[in-house]
């Protein structure tokens, strides 16, 4: 669940191939070919990285190769980039290399680097860089997931159930599951109340025949098929564990529950490992229409149908894997982007506007506004602007967050919409390139960094200052 952007009224209104090591990395940020040859922790043995630029001849990496092994220093990674031509034409190969040593100074390193010299035509170690703590491993999620802005129970005083004891209370609960779930555990059942399964039953006969009317093709067919195995009906909550459970089996991605709001930099750094944090609770039975932050009728029916999508899935995890480790005026690029497509997008079909994003397709008031090509619409006479989607004026693109959008980002197709996302994201100042192992579950960078800002310490200092 997205931060305070996400605070809104949701009204109803030439690579190298080395088959001993290889391993297949499903994401990608940067174009090149990849090799591994360690499934350990990604931080729990020290390496060296450096770059060799090598000349196009048979036999090149072979005979640099092998001084690695004369030397005793196990290679962890191989990556080679495009051939490039220099100045006189002539080809030039550029690789990437792991290999575990404690000190550049050691004398296996420097014996290597000076043999080196004359076979190669530039080669360069890749000093450690400091960057903005992310996550390495799925595991590390645990770190960030109760990082929540605000809890569960903790209402403000305009919320619909801020004077409710018992949806209070009832809220308390399910942050309490949110708080102690554990990565590596199945998601906890939830035990949903009468009451709060008749107010997923207004929203869902209020929304089904607009979805039937409005959503794009992929969502229609996603959301068919979790009727059949996901349990999706008006008398029934689905269960996270297996939204999770179907959502594996197509495209990798994963629900993690959530108490509250989480930052946005916490946030998107979770799609990185196609997880999405989502909320348990429902909004209360007294406003069944109206939520004054995303609850499961906006995860359930707004997102997970969409995760089932495979570019959609991508589209998703290209935006995490740019947020690892960003600036945070890069961050909230990477947010507004979120905001506009993934929240809000909209994309052709048939030569009408179909919605995609979450938050049109759990709100009958917008997605009919936004979609719609008569008027009124979702209550009103007034007409969005609809825009071509292109990130780099999406990432810029000031929204308001408790009323209709008068900005709405069209693609051609949801393929349309992650290519552009995936070269826009390539395109920013990243300190890092980075991917996601999803056999692992790790997720690996191109050069040694030293993450700063632990969670953990901040964490630790916060308590402190609770009980100074």
């Amino acid at each position: 669940m997205l931060s305070n952007i996400a605070r809104r009224a949701l009204k109803i209104r030439g690579p190298v191939f080395l088959p001993q090591v290889a391993r297949a990395f499903s994401s990608t940020h940067g174009a090149s070919s990849f090799i591994s040859a360690t499934n350990k922790t990604p931080d729990a043995t020290p390496k060296i990285s450096c770059v060799l630029e090598l000349k196009d001849r048979p036999g090149a990496l072979h005979d640099v190769l092998k001084y690695f092994w004369k030397y005793d220093l196990n290679i962890t990674r191989i990556e080679s980039r495009p051939k490039t031509l220099n100045a006189l034409g002539e080809a030039r190969f550029d690789f990437f290399v792991d290999f575990e040593a404690n000190d550049k100074n050691a004398p296996s390193v420097q014996s290597l680097f000076a043999s080196l010299e004359s076979m190669t035509t530039k080669a360069l170690i890749l000093d450690e860089k400091d960057v903005m703590w992310f996550p390495r491993h799925l595991s590390e999620l645990d770190l960030i997931a109760n990082r929540t802005l605000d809890a569960g129970a903790d209402l403000e005083s305009d919320h619909p159930g801020f004077n409710d004891e018992v949806y209070r209370a009832r809220r308390g609960e399910l942050a309490t599951v949110a708080q102690e779930y554990q990565w590596n555990e199945p998601i906890p059942y939830i035990d949903y109340t009468e009451k709060e399964i008749e107010t997923w039953a207004i929203v869902w006969d209020r929304m089904e025949g607009l979805l039937d009317k409005h959503a794009c093709s992929e969502y229609k067919k996603s959301f068919a098929s979790m009727k059949e195995h996901c349990g999706y009906s008006r008398e029934n909550i689905p269960q996270a564990q297996d939204i999770t459970d179907y959502l594996q089996g197509r495209t990798g991605f994963r629900m993690r529950p959530v108490a509250g709001l989480l930052s946005s930099r916490d946030f998107l750094n979770g799609l990185a490992f196609r997880t999405f944090f989502s909320t348990q609770y429902i909004r209360h039975d007294s406003m069944p229409l109206y939520t004054p932050e995303p609850d499961i009728c906006h995860e359930l029916l707004g997102h997970a149908p969409m995760f089932a999508d495979q570019d959609f899935a991508d589209f998703s995890q290209e935006i995490g894997l740019a947020s690892l480790g960003a600036s945070d005026e890069d961050v909230q690029k990477l947010a507004w982007c979120y905001w506009h497509s993934v929240e809000f997008g909209l994309c052709k079909e048939g030569g009408e506007h179909k919605a995609y994003g979450a938050g049109l397709l759990s709100s009958y008031g917008e997605l009919e506004y936004a979609c719609a090509d008569y008027r009124p619409a979702g209550g009103t006479d007034d007409r969005p602007e609809i825009k071509p989607w292109d990130p780099a004026v999406a990432s810029v693109q000031e929204f308001p967050i408790t009323t209709y959008q008068p900005v709405y980002f069209l693609a051609e197709s949801l393929n349309d919409a992650k290519t552009k996302m995936r070269d826009f994201c390539e395109n920013l100042k990243k300190p890092f390139l980075s991917r996601h192992n999803p056999n692992t579950n790790e997720i690996w960078v191109d050069r040694p960094v030293k993450r700063k800002n632990h969670p953990s310490a901040a964490a630790e200092l916060e308590e402190e200052e609770k009980t100074a």
